[in-house]
C-alpha cells in the first residue's frame, strides 16, 4: 500500500513558479514509478509528467516540455514537479500518482493517488 500527499499548489500570477511535491508512504517507494496528472474543471485528467523508479527516464507531455520538470529524491520519499512560466490555461487540480509498473502516461494504469492540489494562475 502507497499513501500520497501532494503539497504546495496555490494562486499565482502567469509567469511565475511553483514546485509541487508529493509524499509517499511506505519503504517501496525506489521501486515506484511516480507520475503527476492534472485536471482541470469540464475536462478530463491529463498526463502532465513521469519519472522511472531510480530517477533515470523522465516523460513529459509534449506540451508541458520546457516549462515542467519532474524530479525525485528517494531518500526523501518525495516526488517533485517544478512549474516555470506558468500560464492561465495550467489551472488545475493536480494529482500525484504511483504504481509499480504502469504505462506511464495513461492514468488508469496508476492504481495510487494523492488527493490533488490546486493550482490557479491568474491573467
Amino acid at each position: 500500500q502507497v499513501q500520497l500527499v501532494e503539497s504546495g499548489g496555490g494562486l499565482v500570477q502567469a509567469g511565475a513558479s511553483l514546485r509541487l511535491s508529493c509524499a509517499a508512504s511506505g519503504r517501496t517507494f525506489s521501486s515506484i514509478v511516480m507520475g503527476w496528472f492534472r485536471q482541470a474543471p469540464g475536462k478530463e485528467r491529463e498526463f502532465v509528467a513521469a519519472i522511472w523508479r531510480s530517477g533515470s527516464s523522465t516523460y513529459y507531455a509534449d506540451s508541458l516540455k520546457g516549462r515542467f520538470t519532474i524530479s525525485r529524491d528517494n531518500a526523501k520519499n518525495t516526488v517533485y514537479l517544478q512549474m516555470n512560466s506558468l500560464k492561465p490555461e495550467d489551472t488545475a487540480v493536480y494529482y500525484c500518482a504511483a504504481d509499480f509498473a504502469p504505462v506511464v502516461s495513461k492514468s488508469e494504469s496508476y492504481d495510487y493517488w494523492g488527493q490533488g492540489t490546486q493550482v490557479t494562475v491568474s491573467s
